[in-house]
């Protein structure tokens, strides 16, 4: 083969990969995405990423949480009830194990966690076995109170989709109702916490 017909090879093989780079790259992801083992890293990796600051409700829109009545039990089985919250700022996150946006925030979570533990009440809240939960909290380390629902969730905190993040001030006014992952430990939840905080 003579220099001139390489170099024509290797311009036919550059230009090959120029025009289908995208469509190779879709193939490997897509192969990615079908072996059960990559798949649910990718999900968590995606949510995570493209997970961002929640929005708050208008005030005059805020749904209300009148019945603080909801019995619920702790991975150790004692008994536990939202009511004891009432009057206090809350987070509750409705949340499970297999669920790729419910991994991706629970990092952001474990910090806001860890900061504001000693002023808001947070219900980490899932209906999945014990030993599933305990086991994935030990496998990441996370250190959150997290529940078991004895009953449905009161109005207006009934979600069918997960994860679902309620923060209510100390009227039981609702200020976020996000679906979805979110980041959890921005500026503006920080922001919300504090002044539901001082608020009387």
């Amino acid at each position: 083969m003579s220099s001139t017909d390489k170099d024509q090879t290797d311009k036919n093989k550059k230009s090959w990969w120029q025009k289908q780079w995208q469509n190779v790259l879709f193939f490997i992801i897509l192969a990615l995405f079908l072996i059960p083992q990559t798949r649910k890293p990718i999900q968590v990796t995606i949510n995570r990423v493209f997970s961002f600051s929640p929005s708050t409700i208008a005030k005059d829109e805020q749904p209300q949480l009148s019945n603080y009545k909801w019995p619920l039990r702790d991975l150790l089985g004692k008994s536990a009830n939202l009511n004891r919250s009432v009057s206090k700022p809350i987070l509750i996150n409705f949340w499970a194990t297999w669920c790729p946006p419910c991994i991706a925030e629970m990092p952001s979570m474990q910090k806001l966690y860890d900061d504001y533990q000693n002023q808001v009440d947070f219900y980490f809240v899932s209906n999945e076995s014990t030993s599933d939960i305990k086991k994935f909290t030990e496998t990441n380390e996370y250190k959150l109170p997290i529940y078991q629902a004895l009953r449905p969730a009161p109005e207006p905190l009934k979600s069918s989709s997960l994860p679902t993040t309620y923060v209510i001030d100390k009227q039981g006014n609702i200020h976020i109702q996000k679906v979805g992952a979110a980041d959890w430990n921005s500026n503006k939840v920080r922001e919300l916490l504090n002044k539901l905080i001082e608020k009387n």
